[in-house]
Order: structure tokens, then sequence, then C-alpha cells
């Protein structure tokens, strides 16, 4: 069965630093076409978790303004348009936790808003190597910390973690090592 569906018209709405919005009008499958399909275009992110020597996780806090508090995350960051992720997962890795990484696992994408939005986290696993020191954006702020797997789940599990790509990753990495493959 063919479900895809073909894109007519492009109207942007909006055209930002990070995102971009438009309107389009789709021709679908059976030949009628859509009103409007809404599209947030997103350049996509990378997550990264960072294991220690000790088996603990690389963490941080920082304000989330669109949620309006403070959320636990692994570290992440935003995809500069045509950057290649694996890059990215290096460069945010030392920029927020001053830590290099090493035998690095690619867990493949994430898409969490698939119904409306582009964006898709590429997921990434590492060892934590040597300290190169934490190099923060202009506009960012945020607390380290320091959590076992068992505990990142629990967060996630009680709701103290809520962040999907942090949740989707944290289950995957368990998952490797309940298969022991690394």
């Amino acid at each position: 069965m063919n479900h895809k569906e073909k894109t007519l018209e492009k109207d942007y709405r909006y055209r930002g630093r990070i995102i971009n919005v438009r309107l389009d009008v789709a021709l679908m499958p059976d030949g009628t076409t859509t009103s409007y399909r809404e599209v947030v275009e997103h350049p996509g992110g990378v997550v990264i978790a960072l294991e220690d020597e000790n088996g603990l996780f690389s963490l941080v806090t920082q304000w989330r303004y669109a949620q309006e508090k403070e959320l636990m995350e692994f570290p992440a960051g935003k995809l500069e348009r045509g950057e290649d992720p694996f890059e990215a997962a290096k460069r945010e890795t030392a920029e927020e936790t001053g830590y290099e990484g090493t035998d690095w696992v690619d867990f493949g994408e994430f898409v969490p808003t698939g119904a409306y939005c582009e964006e898709k986290d590429h997921l990434y696993y590492a060892k934590q190597g040597k300290y190169v020191g934490q190099h923060l954006d202009s506009d960012e702020h945020l607390d380290t910390a320091k959590l076992s797997l068992d505990e990142i789940i629990g967060k996630v599990m009680s709701g103290e973690i809520t962040d999907g790509k942090t949740a989707m990753l944290a289950f995957k990495v368990r998952e490797r090592k309940r298969r022991n493959e690394g």
C-alpha cells in the first residue's frame, strides 16, 4: 500500500535562526489534495550518552524556555545546516561536559515529533576521554551531574526526566549493555 504524499506547494510563513515554518499543499495517494500540511523545518541535533570509567553518565540540567522549566538531559546540541552529525557530537560533548569522547557507538536517529517537524536527532554513546575544558555558548547556562544508568532510567520512569531524546538514548544504551554489545 502506498501512503506517500507529494508536495505541490510550499508557502513559508516564518524563517528564523533555528526553524522555518511553512504551509504545504500536498497530493494524496488517492489523487486528492490537502488544504495544508504544517511543517517545521529544523536542522536536527545530536545527543550523547557519555560514560566515565566508573559507569556514570554525564547529564546537564538547563532552563528550556519553551517548556518554562529546567530539564535534565544528556548533552545535546543543534546541527548547523549541512554539518556532519558525528563531528557535531564530538563538538557538543567537549563543549558541554569538557571531555572528549572515545569508542563511539552510533545508535541512529530519533524523530521527536514526526507529525509536523522535520527534526531528526542523532543518538551516540561514547566513553569519556581526556579533559579538554568546557566551552559553553554565550547563551548556554547549565549544571552538570553524573548518574548511573539505573538512576537515569529511574528518573525517566518517575517522570523526573521528561526529555524524549534522553529517555530514548538511555533505553538504547541499557539494551546494548544487556545484550553484552559493549
